[in-house]
């Protein structure tokens, strides 16, 4: 038969530091984006993507909130597929003039780089 052990004290970890425990309330200072004051640049990728072609949006403010919809109305505008990375928007295929003229007519200023 199977011996219960009863643990006298629970396995605590001290520090003297800060608190280590994850918070849930990850709050970031989203500023307010006025599109006439922001430059961004356009350029396309295709190295370490399986040879496919990927619109490039970088460069962009902090505000995770505004640029996920801004996202959102590329991908609708142009009629394809892309994502949201952090830093960096990705839009699928060759989309590099279209996005310029959407992103000038949001009010942005773009600017196309790269080859």
């Amino acid at each position: 038969m199977a011996k219960l052990i009863k643990k006298e004290e629970p396995n605590l970890v001290w520090s003297d530091g800060q608190d280590l425990r994850k918070s849930k309330n990850k709050k970031q200072t989203d500023a307010p984006i006025v599109p006439s004051e922001v430059t961004l640049r356009v350029r396309l990728e295709k190295k370490n993507r399986g040879g496919k072609t990927v619109t490039v949006i970088y460069e962009l403010p902090q505000n995770e909130k505004y640029f996920k919809k801004l996202t959102k109305k590329l991908k609708a505008k142009c009629g394809c597929g892309g994502s949201f990375k952090g830093e960096t928007i990705e839009i699928q295929g060759d989309r590099k003039e279209d996005i310029i003229k959407i992103l000038e007519g949001e009010g942005f200023k773009a600017i196309s780089s790269g080859g």
